[in-house]
């Protein structure tokens, strides 16, 4: 199967996942018809052919392959085909749910789509207002999509989940449920053959699949993308901060990659406490292993919920002198008022910005927002799927520290990295999206 022409080949939104799904596809499709460009002048220098006449090649090879007999004339340019695969959702009085697939399936590998932390409003059939689905509610679409799916004949299935469910129930200390175990091993008894997700809680849950692969991406590169129209990265006075022991690996990095020293806060916690809000955590003390004092301090962690524990760690930041702090963040679920908090907190000066993917659906409520800046990951979606339904070795989105480092070093000796320089940042991203492909 060539690169360029992505037979047997189907995407699948999830029910609220149309707009993230369609900018996935967006990509993959400039993709293929970037990579034919390429293809085709090289060809053509290669065996002295015109690239009109390596397009009817090409064109003659599809229609060979074609279930159907053409009846149209020949295309003047090479097109790329749209992979969207329709379906429709029902969600009926009493709570059942109904997955029905609207175009054939049979024979494609297909990629299910879904955003199941998705809390914004959502238009199903059975009910003539959008509603609000929970996660075990999306957990059912979930299940039975994949069913419809497999009953239709598809030749395999991976699903695409930016979040994944129930990863903090990863491990146990009494009597309670594996329900990230329980989850994998249902998805792997409805035959699915891949999940892609996006930092997992716990790189410990690939240990419940004995069948299914699991490809963990990292939004890094992307949030630093985002990170470099806001600040000077070659600022000597950033420092990165764990905001706990738990997220030390992953600020490691970050300091790493910018060649900045890394401080770490100490919480000491009231475990007889729980925690049910921002203003009423567990944390009875913060210690600083590190120096803040007037520095632009970076933090970075996996995931947002209410945000009572990030911000409790930025108000200790700023009374111990820091200048400003942004808060990078890969999934920004924001449960319960966790807008509302942060609303509040920025008011009262205790961060600069927030930085989250697109992993988790948002409306206008924190999009909006002026501290609030959302990085893209489709792309990186859009290229780990492409180079899995070509059985492509994928190493080089799983571990992308090359071009991030590229990115930092390059930006860093011109002194450009700042917001009013963004379309040097831009240019060096385009050149490694290019030399990913």
């Amino acid at each position: 199967m060539s690169i360029i022409k992505p037979h047997k080949l189907g995407v699948i939104a999830g029910p609220g996942s149309e707009y993230f799904t369609s900018k996935v596809v967006k990509h993959l499709r400039h993709l293929y018809k970037e990579r034919y460009d390429k293809l085709s002048k090289a060809l053509s220098k290669r065996h002295n052919m015109t690239e009109e006449q390596i397009l009817q090649y090409v064109t003659l090879v599809d229609d060979m392959n074609s279930k159907k007999i053409p009846n149209r004339k020949c295309p003047t340019q090479f097109q790329c085909e749209d992979f969207t695969i329709k379906a429709k959702y029902t969600h009926f009085a009493n709570g059942e749910e109904k997955a029905e697939i609207l175009n054939p399936v049979r024979g494609l590998k297909v990629f299910f789509v879904y955003d199941i932390s998705n809390m914004e409003p959502i238009k199903v059939a059975g009910s003539d207002t959008p509603i609000e689905l929970s996660v075990n509610d999306h957990l059912m679409f979930l299940f039975t999509t994949i069913n419809a799916i497999m009953l239709a004949g598809a030749e395999s299935i991976t699903l695409v989940l930016p979040t994944f469910p129930y990863s903090r129930q990863h491990k146990k200390t009494s009597r309670e449920a594996l329900t990230a175990s329980l989850f994998c091993h249902m998805c792997e008894m409805l035959d699915v053959e891949r999940i892609i997700t996006l930092d997992i809680h716990s790189r410990e849950i690939e240990n419940s699949f004995s069948k299914t692969h699991l490809e963990n991406l990292h939004g890094s590169y992307q949030t630093l993308i985002a990170l470099s129209r806001l600040v000077d990265l070659s600022d000597p006075d950033i420092v990165v901060v764990s905001p706990d022991t738990g997220a030390i690996s992953r600020n490691k990095f970050y300091a790493q990659a910018l060649h900045r020293p890394l401080a770490m806060l100490y919480k000491e916690r009231d475990y007889s406490i729980v925690s049910t809000d921002a203003n009423h955590t567990n944390i009875k003390s913060i210690v600083l292993l590190g120096d803040v004092k007037g520095k632009t301090v970076l933090m970075a962690d996996d995931m947002i919920a209410t945000g009572g524990t990030m911000i409790t760690a930025m108000r200790e930041l700023m009374r111990l002198g820091a200048k400003k702090v942004i808060c990078m963040i890969s999934l920004p679920f924001f449960n319960g008022g966790g807008i509302e908090n942060f609303d509040a907190a920025y008011k009262e000066g205790v961060f600069y910005r927030i930085i989250g993917t697109n992993a988790v659906t948002h409306g206008h409520d924190l999009l909006d927002k002026p501290w609030y800046v959302q990085a893209d990951i489709s792309e990186l979606f859009a290229r780990t799927i492409s180079r899995l339904h070509h059985g492509r070795s994928i190493s080089p989105l799983l571990d992308n520290r090359k071009f991030i480092q590229k990115l930092i070093d390059s930006q860093q000796a011109s002194g450009a990295f700042s917001k009013n320089n963004g379309e040097s940042a831009k240019s060096l991203e385009d050149k490694n999206k290019t030399e990913k492909k």
